[in-house]
């Protein structure tokens, strides 16, 4: 496993930011920053699927999409991890769209059906930050703030969740969000 830049607990669940391919992690699920037909496409979705293997665009064929702010879970196939929860995050439209909530409830859906499916460790990426254009810094203060509240306020058998950032520019946006929610 990749050495996490910063490192912070909550109760008994371990919060970590790492720069990383998520691809490549070994934890019960990655989630995926899927668009609402679940069918693959650019940045970290395209990644997945290729990486994942045909057999994740068939399942995910079956699932009849994802509505924005929602998520759902497929087996992980070719991957180091279990499972992939394909979160639909918004398209940043200036903030006046509901950006803000659905991009926490991204989070906290996959969260929830990593729970549901008794996963012990979730990998999220900076979901809406690519082509969808939430900006970074936002989106990294709603994806720890959301996670952090989550896990505090009812333990749920989560022992790690990793922040992977596909930069070191995210990776601090993530940092400044621990040090603001007092974690570091």
């Amino acid at each position: 496993m990749t050495t996490p830049l910063l490192s912070a607990e909550i109760g008994k669940t371990l919060l970590d930011i790492v720069v990383a391919d998520i691809t490549k992690l070994e934890v019960g699920a990655i989630v995926n920053a899927a668009n609402r037909s679940l069918l693959g496409g650019g940045g970290v979705d395209g990644a997945i699927h290729r990486a994942a293997g045909p057999d994740l665009l068939a399942e995910c064929e079956m699932l009849g999409g994802c509505e924005t702010g929602s998520a759902k879970i497929t087996r992980g196939y070719r991957l180091k991890a279990r499972h992939v929860i394909h979160a639909v995050g918004p398209v940043w439209h200036g903030g006046a769209a509901d950006e803000e909530a659905l991009l926490g409830s991204c989070y906290r859906t996959a969260l929830d059906l990593a729970v549901a499916h008794r996963l012990v460790s979730i990998a999220y990426p900076a979901i809406s930050t690519g082509i969808y254009r939430f900006p970074a810094d936002l989106a990294a203060r709603i994806a720890v703030g959301t996670v952090a509240s989550e896990v505090a306020s009812a333990p749920r058998g989560i022992e790690r969740v990793v922040f992977c950032c596909f930069s070191s520019d995210s990776a601090e946006h993530h940092k400044i969000a621990f040090a603001e929610l007092g974690l570091v």
